[in-house]
């Protein structure tokens, strides 16, 4: 994963001007009148909710042929949680592998990861700190994809976070055997910036760990969004704000990739959806965006309005059934990039709509403040912006 350098200096009065690099800004997602609630605490812990169903809401593009689900039905999946046992130093520049879990797997076979990495730091000034899941075969090469979710930690005196002074950030994976063999997935931590004298990140033993399914998640679906690299020098990135920026835009459905359909297992008898979308605001002399993005100067903020639907679509392809969850998110010029999660769980699966057949999106809108950059693979291995679709069994 690209990440660029975060500049930055000591002391609460400049260290706010100076600020550039990757991170993932956990800020609140606010419901408005979302038709299901499923939103996540500013700086703590995601909360799940039930996805309430709507009605028609026109024709979807879904041109793409739905994922197979073919194979036996499973039972509920459980979940091996591996906490980190002391608390661990990460180094400015260096990754450090904090939690990581060994898996026997046939290919094809399947598997949910969540990372949660909480870190507090020796400093008030800002310090870049990305969290990645990257699963390695059995030579030690890394299998993509790999996940990733970041943020500038503020320093040790902030108290914006749930728990002053630390930062926790998510990440979700669904991995994938390619082939029949061993895999070992890693939760790494990195932190970044140019601050002069002696600092560090540290990893919070206990708060930090990474979760795994125990066996298949038989039929799991995923989306992410499409390349887009740190410094957007080729300008692929999608922007929505003010100036040349779309004032809106649909992720995972007009990104300019096909666009793809999910079937529900026959033997499921609900689905789940969950979506983690990282956004990055665009002030002036940040080295995140095309120049031409760059319409403010560094304090101005973004607020931007987002809407996660998972939609259960009929026989012509127009939606029949749309499950959604709606939030206004505030990204700040600190934070810089900013990663929401949104989770629709227990979804019916509606008989008379005539098919198993689901799409994923995200529709985001700008409301004011800076332009904001939707995230997405970079390098052509690390996904910042992406969606999991999931069977219910039993």
């Amino acid at each position: 994963m690209s990440v660029p350098t975060t500049m930055a200096v000591a002391g609460r009065t400049v260290r706010r001007v100076l600020v550039a690099g990757l991170g993932l800004a956990l800020v609140a997602l606010t419901p408005l009148t979302a038709q299901a609630s499923g939103t996540t605490e500013a700086a703590g812990e995601p909360v799940a909710a039930t996805g309430a169903a709507a009605g028609p809401a026109g024709v979807i593009g879904a041109s793409s042929e739905p994922e197979s689900v073919a194979g036996a039905a499973a039972a509920p999946v459980a979940v091996t949680r591996t906490t980190l046992a002391e608390d661990t130093v990460i180094p400015r520049g260096v990754t450090v592998d904090l939690v990581r879990r060994t898996m026997t797997l046939t290919a094809g076979e399947k598997r949910h990861l969540r990372g949660r990495l909480e870190a507090t730091s020796t400093t008030t000034g800002i310090v870049g700190l990305t969290e990645r899941i990257r699963c390695l075969d059995a030579s030690g090469r890394t299998v993509p994809v790999v996940a990733a979710s970041a943020r500038n930690h503020e320093g040790s005196d902030t108290v914006t976070y749930a728990t002053p002074g630390h930062l926790p950030l998510f990440a979700d994976l669904l991995f994938t055997a390619p082939a029949d063999g061993t895999y070992t997935c890693v939760l790494q931590g990195t932190a970044y910036s140019s601050l002069t004298g002696s600092y560090h990140l540290t990893a919070v033993a206990g708060k930090t760990w990474l979760e795994a399914d125990d066996s298949d998640r038989v039929g799991a679906g995923r989306w992410q969004n499409p390349a887009c690299e740190s410094a957007d020098s080729g300008g692929a990135c999608t922007y929505v704000g003010t100036g040349p920026a779309r004032r809106d835009a649909w992720v995972f459905y007009d990104d300019g990739t096909p666009t793809r359909r999910w079937q529900a297992h026959p033997d499921a008898v609900s689905v789940s959806a969950q979506a983690n979308l990282e956004l990055t605001t665009c002030y002036h002399g940040t080295a995140s965006c095309a120049t031409a993005m760059q319409a403010h100067p560094r304090g101005k903020n973004a607020v931007v309005d987002a809407r996660f639907e998972f939609i259960q679509l009929g026989t012509t392809g127009h939606a029949c059934r749309t499950h959604s969850t709606t939030a206004r998110r505030t990204v700040t010029d600190d934070a810089h990039h900013a990663v929401g999660y949104s989770f629709l769980t227990g979804l019916p699966v509606d008989p008379a709509c005539g098919t198993r057949d689901f799409l994923m999106r995200i529709y985001v809108k700008h409301v004011s403040g800076q332009t904001v950059k939707i995230d997405g693979v970079q390098s052509g291995v690390t996904s910042l912006t992406n969606g999991i679709a999931f069977n219910n069994f039993g």
